[in-house]
């Protein structure tokens, strides 16, 4: 007679709680790499579905912005681009797809603990998921728009270098720099809920520190050094040098921008780790 076969024994998650600062558990964020999927699916899905004019506003909204500086500041004030055989609207262009990418993500990244609050109070995972999903719908945007910012140069008659083969790393960069500041922003705000103001303010104020709509060599030399500190000018050249003829390598501004985006991403990480404990409390 037979004995029938011992159930085998079903994986046990134990959750416990963690003291003081400490690093991510990387292989429960990546065994959690659906949960990114779906949620990063939702927010695009939501987004183009309730527009009114859906995937073209991520094509409309920067060419209309760099129209008006063009206007403004190409044509009244008389700023030129700062490199020769660059049109203005060219640069006004390419500088306005890379900011309204940080913008809109940074905003999108720092909200996204508040707007989660009912999925953070019930369920367990990773809260890093949280900021990391926000992220992808700003980056659907920004690769449409950086897509038509090209045609539009070689609509100019403006031929890039050889070097915009390497406009992928743009990408990582500026992806760097939105979550260095954006984890701590996020972290913060679910505890303190005028952040969202201040982060619009600071985007406001980032607009005018960071040659968007002017060139870099328009700064005089004496204060090179401290607004090169603000490092989304790092990500401005180095986007301007491999796009547009005539322009140098932004060495020294590249490692600032590269030297502070990674301290903001390990320190962030370590406070929202240690943030988020509170979460499902604070909310």
């Amino acid at each position: 007679m037979s004995t029938p076969a011992a159930p085998e024994s079903a994986a046990v998650t134990v959750i416990e709680p963690i003291k003081g600062l400490s690093w991510p558990d990387w292989r429960e964020l990546w065994a959690h790499r659906e949960l990114i999927h779906v949620l990063a699916r939702r927010d695009v899905t939501v987004r183009f579905k309730q527009s009114l004019v859906g995937v073209t506003w991520a094509v409309a909204q920067p060419l209309l912005l760099a129209g008006v500086f063009s206007l403004f500041f190409g044509l009244l004030t008389d700023i030129s681009s700062g490199r020769p055989d660059v049109p203005y609207p060219v640069f006004a262009v390419l500088g306005m797809v890379t900011w309204l990418f940080f913008s809109s993500a940074l905003l999108t990244v720092s909200s996204s603990t508040v707007s989660s609050a009912s999925l953070l109070s019930k369920v367990y995972f990773p809260r890093l998921v949280i900021p990391l999903a926000a992220l992808v719908s700003p980056l659907v945007d920004f690769a449409i728009a950086l897509t038509v910012a090209l045609v539009v140069t070689l609509l100019y008659g403006v031929v890039p270098p050889v070097q915009v083969a390497l406009l992928p790393l743009i990408v990582p960069l500026i992806v760097a720099v939105i979550l260095g500041f954006g984890l701590w922003l996020a972290a913060a705000h679910v505890k303190y809920r005028d952040i969202g103001n201040i982060v619009s303010f600071m985007v406001l104020v980032g607009l005018f520190i960071t040659p968007i709509v002017y060139p870099f060599s328009n700064i005089p030399e004496a204060y090179h050094f401290v607004y090169g500190l603000n490092p989304m000018v790092g990500v401005m050249e180095f986007m301007r040098w491999m796009v547009l003829p005539g322009s140098d390598f932004p060495a020294l501004l590249l490692v600032v921008t590269v030297v502070e985006s990674t301290a903001l991403i390990l320190s962030g990480v370590l406070f929202f780790g240690r943030a988020e404990r509170s979460f499902a409390d604070v909310m």
